[in-house]
């Protein structure tokens, strides 16, 4: 079974190659959706996939890549919605 998961992942986790790292693990996890940088400094992403993989995703969101400092991380069910693929938007 598929589900989605919206996911908000505050501290120093613009500028950091954050988001590009972050849709190279959900590809490598085959796990579909989409990934920004919001305003406030925060970065959205909506993840789909089996609840092992988002699970696996969602470890790795707290770790990020090396420049990262990550301090938090929240997570919601996003209903089901449907992506062929994981790319970064604006």
């Amino acid at each position: 079974m598929t589900l989605c998961r919206r996911f908000l992942v505050s501290g120093r986790v613009q500028g950091v190659f954050y988001r590009a790292a972050t849709q190279d693990c959900a590809r490598r996890l085959g796990l579909t959706g989409w990934v920004r940088n919001l305003p406030d400094g925060k970065v959205e992403l909506v993840a789909c996939g089996d609840e092992t993989k988002l699970k696996q995703l969602e470890e790795w969101l707290w770790q990020g890549p090396p420049h990262a400092r990550v301090e938090g991380v929240a997570a919601a069910d996003a209903g089901n919605q449907l992506y062929t693929d994981f790319a970064v938007t604006h």
